[in-house]
């Protein structure tokens, strides 16, 4: 390995030769796990893609999430980083990481452990700190996700965003994810568009999300049953809600609750069985929303209306925010349940009379 230096251009780090990202899974038998959603990415000219649309690397800290056997590692180590923070969950790939490791000295740390546990706040040197209202530090997150774990990891990371901690405790972190075609379509789908969803608007109310590009199925090993798209992620220094994250969460969850049916419909699930209808109601009105309108046709400013409604309504009562509307089906199904197996040996007994 050496450092290069070009006239007129910014030196650039190069790996020493080193095993190909495919001689290192038959080196150390590496083979995907299915019940692990694993797939592996081989083709560099791919990684390095990847590894572009996080934007300028040189001298920046990086994590990665999920390396598995190297690709992506390679190309960000190519990108002439400071230091890079491996994290991985499965054991077997720790070998192949530590000779990526020894053939960059200094600049690769390796965790083995799960990304959904691991205490980020402390990942990075304090000195990269910036105000929320700078520009992003120069701290990066990279990960070609599990299909299983990308959606519970970037609901964690906005909530981490929203309030300010983990990765984002250093400032506006930027994110560079891989995540189904699908759920890539969902986190940056407009109003009106077939795949609005929940996801859209927790991500679009607290980051600027652009979906870079697709990467066809066939370019993994083993070849999953769909396309992957890269996904990037700048939190937004103002929210479009100014709101809790838990509000967020569960008004934006109960109107899209039931999809297919006016949002009217969804919104019903935030209030107790007594007084449901009259507060709904007043929910939609004071929110100015139109109650016939399907949950996928409702604009940011819509949402920002009734969390702020909302959120009024539970400081007039407290108790309006712990309620639960599946744990009330649930009660009313266990006493429906209760009352049932009471009556059925009355009803033998008699019989037996008879």
């Amino acid at each position: 390995f050496c450092l290069m230096a070009v006239p007129g251009k910014v030196a650039a780090f190069h790996l020493p030769p080193l095993p190909t990202v495919g001689e290192i899974i038959k080196l150390f038998r590496l083979k995907a796990q299915k019940q692990l959603s694993q797939n592996f990415l081989l083709d560099l000219r791919l990684t390095d893609k990847i590894v572009r649309q996080a934007g300028e690397l040189k001298n920046a800290h990086v994590c990665e999430v999920g390396p598995g056997p190297g690709g992506i590692t390679r190309s960000i180590l190519g990108a002439g980083v400071e230091q890079l923070l491996l994290i991985e969950k499965d054991a077997r790939f720790i070998p192949g990481l530590q000779m990526l490791s020894e053939a960059a000295p200094g600049r690769v740390r390796i965790v083995h452990g799960d990304i959904l546990t691991y205490k980020m706040d402390k990942a990075f040197p304090r000195h990269l700190k910036k105000n929320w209202e700078d520009e992003p530090p120069d701290i990066h997150i990279i990960g070609n996700l599990p299909f299983s774990v990308s959606t519970p990891l970037i609901i964690k990371w906005l909530e981490n965003v929203s309030k300010k901690d983990g990765p984002f405790t250093y400032g506006r972190t930027q994110m560079t994810l891989t995540f189904q075609k699908e759920v890539a379509e969902r986190l940056t789908a407009n109003p009106g568009g077939k795949q609005r969803s929940r996801l859209s608007i927790m991500s679009q109310h607290l980051c600027d999300v652009e979906n870079c590009f697709v990467i066809p199925g066939q370019a993994f090993v083993p070849k999953p049953e769909v396309d992957v798209a890269v996904v990037h992620f700048t939190p937004l220094v103002q929210p479009k809600i100014q709101q809790p994250f838990e509000l967020v969460e569960k008004v934006v969850r109960s109107v899209f609750q039931f999809r297919r049916k006016y949002c009217f419909r969804g919104l019903e699930t935030l209030f107790p069985e007594g007084g449901r209808l009259k507060r709904t109601e007043q929910l939609m009105m004071t929110a100015d929303v139109d109650p016939t309108l399907r949950p996928f046709q409702l604009s940011m400013s819509h949402f920002r209306n009734l969390c702020n409604t909302y959120r009024k309504m539970c400081d007039e009562d407290p108790s309006l925010f712990a309620y639960n509307y599946r744990e009330e089906l649930k009660q009313k199904k266990k006493v429906k349940n209760l009352l049932k197996s009471t009556r059925q040996p009355e009803q033998t007994e008699e019989e037996n009379q008879l």
